[in-house]
C-alpha cells in the first residue's frame, strides 16, 4: 500500500526502449503516442539504443530523449547477444522508471527483461508476425532465452488480433498477452493533408496509385514496380507515387529505367508530410509481405483514400471481414494486380470506398488510443 500511495502522489515514470527512431511507422507511432500522454499522471522517457532517427524532431520537448549510442555500427545485434539481459539493462537503463516498455521485438526486450526491480512492471510491445521461433529468436541466443525473457514481462501488447495469435503460437506459454492500436496524429494528418504539393509532381488526367513506407524486400514495392507495367501495358493511365527511403531504392530504379517508366512511377523519398499526396491520390495500395497494423493504411483511411492490399497482419481488422471499408486481396501479385484492376475499372466502386475510407478513419482518433494505452498503465501500476 505504502508503494501504491507514494506513485499516486508523484507521476508515474514511464520508460520506452526502442531500437532507434528511424522513419519507419512504428517508430512514428511510438512518437505519436508518448506526445499525448497524459502530463499530469506519467513522466515519459524515450530510449533509443541508437540516435539519429529522423522521428526524434517530433517528440515534444517534455519528453526527456536519451541515446544510448550516437548511431548504429555494424554487427551490434551480435554484439549485445555476447551480453546478458541483466547486463545489457544495467549499463544502459541508469534510472529506475515504475513502467519500462520494450517497444518493437528484438533487442529491447532482451534488454528490458534484464530489469531487476521488483517494483517495476515491464510491458512488452509486439508489432509484427514472427511466423517461427528462429525468426522471433533472432535477437537472442536462442528461443529458449528469448522465452525466458518474455516470461519476465508483466504484459504484453500487440498492435492486432492477428499479431497477438501468431505471438502466442510461438509462445504459447504466456500469459497476460492484449492488443492496443497504434496511435496516429489524427488531427494532424487532417489538417496537413491539405497543404498544396509544389511543382509539376501530379499531372491532369491520370489515375494516381501510392504506397508508403521503407524501401525494402518486405515492404514488397518490387511488386507495385510490375504492376504498374502491367497496368500501363494494358493502356490504363496510371502514375505510381512511393514515399519511403531504403535499401531497395537502386534496384526499383534499375527496374523502372529498364522499362522505361520512370516519367510515370515517381519515388518521393522521405517526406515530413506524406498526407499532401496521399490525400490526392486516387488509390492507397499496400504491397507487404509482412505487416504489424499498418500505420500507413491506417493513415490512408484517415485522409479519404481507398485501401487496396494484400491480406497481411491486421488488414481484416482494419477494413473488414468482407471487403466493407476496402479490398483485401490474397497475399499474392496477381490477386493484387487483379484488386486494383477491379476497382480502377469501376469509378463507382472506387467512389464507395472512397467514402468507407473516411468513415472507417474516424475509428483510429488519436484520443481514443492513446485513452486505452493510459487505462493499461494505470492497471498495471496498481497491480
Amino acid at each position: 500500500m505504502g508503494r501504491l500511495k507514494m506513485v499516486a502522489e508523484r507521476n508515474t515514470k514511464v520508460l520506452f526502449l526502442i531500437h532507434d527512431l528511424g522513419h519507419g511507422g512504428a517508430e512514428k507511432v511510438l512518437v505519436n503516442l508518448v506526445n499525448h500522454l497524459d502530463r499530469s499522471k506519467f513522466d515519459i522517457t524515450v530510449l533509443a539504443l541508437f540516435g539519429g532517427g529522423v522521428n526524434e524532431q517530433f517528440l515534444k520537448p517534455d519528453i526527456h530523449y536519451k541515446a544510448v549510442f550516437p548511431k548504429a555500427f555494424p554487427g551490434n545485434s551480435h554484439v549485445m547477444k555476447l551480453f546478458s539481459p541483466r547486463l545489457l539493462h544495467k549499463l544502459f537503463v541508469k534510472e529506475q522508471y515504475d513502467i519500462e516498455v520494450s517497444y518493437l521485438e528484438g533487442p529491447s526486450a532482451r534488454i528490458v527483461s534484464g530489469c531487476q526491480n521488483a517494483d517495476t512492471k515491464l510491458v512488452s510491445w509486439i508489432h509484427i508476425e514472427q511466423h517461427t521461433k528462429k525468426r522471433a529468436a533472432k535477437s537472442f541466443r536462442s528461443y529458449r532465452e528469448s522465452a525466458n525473457c518474455y516470461r519476465h514481462f508483466d504484459r504484453t501488447i500487440c498492435v492486432s488480433q492477428t499479431v497477438k495469435a501468431d505471438f502466442l503460437s510461438i509462445y504459447p506459454m504466456l500469459e497476460r498477452v492484449e492488443v492496443l492500436y497504434n496511435t496516429n496524429e489524427t488531427d494532424q494528418i487532417l489538417a496537413l493533408k491539405d497543404e498544396p504539393v509544389e511543382g509539376s509532381v501530379f499531372a491532369e488526367g491520370e489515375i494516381r496509385l501510392c504506397g508508403v513506407g521503407k524501401l525494402m524486400p518486405t515492404k514488397g514495392f518490387d511488386r507495385l514496380a510490375r504492376i504498374h507495367k502491367r497496368l500501363r501495358d494494358e493502356g490504363y493511365p496510371v502514375h505510381s507515387y512511393v514515399l519511403g527511403i531504403g535499401p531497395e531504392k537502386e534496384k526499383l530504379e534499375a527496374y523502372l529505367a529498364e522499362h522505361h517508366l520512370e516519367n510515370s512511377f515517381t519515388l518521393l523519398g522521405y517526406q515530413t508530410n506524406p498526407y499532401k499526396y496521399v490525400a490526392k491520390c486516387d488509390l492507397f495500395v499496400c504491397t507487404s509481405f509482412a505487416e504489424g497494423f499498418s500505420t500507413a493504411a491506417t493513415e490512408a483511411l484517415i485522409v479519404g483514400t481507398p485501401v487496396c492490399t494484400v491480406e497481411v497482419s491486421g488488414m481484416k481488422e482494419m477494413l473488414g471481414e468482407n471487403d466493407e471499408y476496402g479490398v483485401v486481396t490474397e497475399n499474392n501479385e496477381e490477386a493484387l494486380y487483379q484488386g486494383i484492376k477491379r476497382l480502377l475499372d469501376d469509378p463507382a466502386l472506387l467512389a464507395h470506398y472512397r467514402g468507407k475510407a473516411k468513415e472507417r478513419g474516424k475509428a483510429f482518433s488519436t484520443e481514443k488510443t492513446v485513452r486505452a494505452v493510459e487505462e493499461m498503465m494505470e492497471r498495471l501500476v496498481e497491480s
